[in-house]
């Protein structure tokens, strides 16, 4: 029987977009990002994979997104449970890493791949196969590049390129049977002409019911496969009640 996700009710600006380090982990973004997953899933009740597609921290300064966690009278009521959560785990002194949440129920019974992302081509095709793997056992796949989807300037093998997510990838997810979700960050590109031509080519390549979801920095695809499009509709009405503009469907899956 495939795991289900039975949560506690859900009563239901900073700027820098994230970047998948540990180093980040309980940042502005990831309250959105967790906060969306949770929705979403609250009501598909899917065996979800996250992939974290973790890089190496840097020597950045960190933790300046954090300030959130102080003002509760506006950060809070948007999803009660994961704020007070996330407040717990990093109010403890302990150094920020994802496997903080993983350890917590946060998301539920989700699975995690938290391996590395490797630049050199052979490495990284290796990790994809692992990937695959812990994919075909789900049903809703998260995928979390620094960056997002490939760029013509980063071909895979190059330095930087575990970065992103490369369509090859992505497709042979999506031909497993499940749906996924992908962090895609903005480019340098009028957002009114971005988010309907990633919307676009994700369709062209997946053939997939596709959504955006629109964050103050950060753009969110999800290619739903056409037997979970009803179940991701739910949760995208569950969205625009708790999040309002700080996550807002772009409306490309509207019934």
């Amino acid at each position: 029987m495939l795991q289900r996700w039975a949560p506690a009710a859900l009563q239901f600006r900073q700027t820098r977009p994230a970047v998948l380090k540990n180093q980040y982990f309980g940042d502005i973004n990831d309250y959105r990002k967790y906060g969306l997953i949770r929705a979403l899933q609250v009501e598909a009740q899917l065996k979800v994979l996250v992939a974290w597609m973790l890089t190496p921290n840097d020597q950045r300064r960190d933790g300046e997104l954090r300030s959130y966690l102080r003002e509760p009278d506006e950060w809070l009521p948007f999803d009660p449970e994961l704020y007070r959560g996330l407040t717990d785990l990093l109010d403890t002194g302990v150094t920020p890493r994802v496997g903080l949440i993983e350890e917590s129920s946060l998301l539920g019974t989700a699975d995690y791949f938290s391996e590395i992302v490797p630049d050199a081509a052979a490495p990284r095709e290796a990790w994809a196969r692992r990937l695959l793997k812990a994919a075909s056992e789900s049903e809703f796949v998260f995928l979390d590049p620094d960056n997002g989807l490939e760029v013509p300037s980063r071909s895979l093998g190059r330095k930087g390129s575990q970065k992103y997510v490369y369509w090859p990838e992505v497709v042979a997810i999506w031909e497993g049977g499940a749906s996924v979700l992908i962090y895609q960050h903005f480019h340098r590109e009028k957002r009114e002409t971005f988010v309907p031509r990633m919307v676009g080519e994700l369709q062209k390549r997946t053939g997939a019911v596709v959504e955006a979801f629109r964050t103050p920095r950060v753009l969110f695809l999800l290619a739903s496969q056409p037997k979970h499009s009803r179940l991701f509709r739910r949760g995208i009405g569950r969205i625009s009640r708790l999040w309002g503009h700080e996550i807002s469907a772009v409306g490309f899956m509207a019934s």
